[in-house]
């Protein structure tokens, strides 16, 4: 069974004591839970129109799919099967990202709540690309 330690060190603060090093320890799947109740708020600000609820719909099946894709992934069975999974929620996140700058643009809820939703949707997509680049680099290599 393929084994991935969802939990990440992405940054030292200062210098390191042999005892205890500074660390901020990254974990992605909290954030993605975190994005998911982020778009779930959004939905719930839509108006009850046709638009409205077609959009809502759309965007509270792809804005929180990606979180239990993830939690999947950590599962896998090969490489293979991981990368496909991280694809999924790869496609879940653009699609979602699409949704939201719809809803912006009409506007459907206030556009400055969406601003920082759309970053954090940007940054994920590029955690995703990213890591999706280095399992299939790192599947090549063995």
């Amino acid at each position: 069974m393929f084994q991935h330690d969802e939990r990440r060190v992405i940054r030292h603060f200062g210098s390191p004591k042999k005892t205890e090093p500074k660390t901020k320890t990254y974990d992605l799947e909290e954030r993605l839970i975190d994005f998911a109740v982020r778009v779930i708020t959004v939905v719930e600000a839509l108006p009850d129109t046709k638009a409205g609820r077609h959009i809502a719909g759309q965007l509270v099946r792809s804005g929180t799919s990606p979180a239990p894709n993830y939690g999947e992934a950590q599962s896998a069975e090969s490489v293979n099967d991981f990368v496909h999974k991280l694809k999924i929620a790869l496609k879940e996140l653009r699609e979602t990202i699409i949704w939201l700058k719809i809803v912006k643009k009409k506007p459907l809820c206030q556009p400055q709540k969406l601003e920082t939703l759309i970053q954090e949707c940007n940054e994920l997509i590029a955690i995703f690309v990213k890591s999706i680049q280095t399992a299939i680099r790192n599947a090549a290599k063995h």
